[in-house]
């Protein structure tokens, strides 16, 4: 039970450290429209990286909204979402899951959690209803990320989604040929 709760505490910790304040996520002042298409991607990219946690939160709470009127369904997908929970996003990486002794791979559990929520939207009868709130709500993330400019952002460069062109330090990236050398 102790080892339950440090891990609840680890994931709670670690999610409060990629939280963004609602107040930033919401300034109507950052909000204008993109010059080109190449700003309207590096907007989503930069904001769904940035603001990850918000969106996440936005896409639940639509999504628990659409269940409202399906306690079944709601209360079929909370059971869900704590299996996704406590199965995937707040275990260690480095710990396999084992049941009754057998080590379980990881793309296995990702596919069987799968597996469970699509027999949960199916036999619940409620999949054409969700289908519409995550498209409702991926719409509604999309537009706030093209729509909000990244100039007043701080981003580490580990956090940018082009970190790995950034980072500097090894010879090969600042090498136009990178790993390649001449014959």
């Amino acid at each position: 039970m102790s080892t339950l709760i440090s891990s609840l505490k680890e994931t709670a910790q670690s999610l409060t450290a990629i939280r963004r304040p609602w107040r930033e996520f919401l300034d109507i002042t950052a909000v204008d429209l993109p010059s080109s298409f190449s700003d309207v991607t590096t907007r989503i990219a930069q904001n769904l990286t940035h603001f990850r946690l918000n969106y996440t939160v936005i896409l639940l709470l639509i999504l628990f909204l659409s269940l409202i009127y399906h306690p079944l369904s709601l209360l079929t997908f909370l059971v869900i979402l704590l299996a996704w929970f406590f199965l995937y996003f707040s275990r260690d990486r480095e710990e396999p899951v084992v049941i009754f002794g057998f080590t379980i791979d990881e793309r296995l559990v990702i596919a069987a959690l799968f597996g469970l929520t699509v027999a949960g939207l199916v036999l619940t009868g409620v999949w054409l209803n969700v289908l519409g709130a995550v498209a409702i709500g991926a719409s509604m993330v999309i537009l706030h990320a093209a729509l909000r400019s990244t100039d007043d952002l701080v981003m580490d460069d580990l956090e940018s989604p082009y970190g790995h062109v950034l980072a500097g330090g090894d010879e090969e990236l600042d090498s136009p040929r990178g790993d390649y050398s001449g014959i």
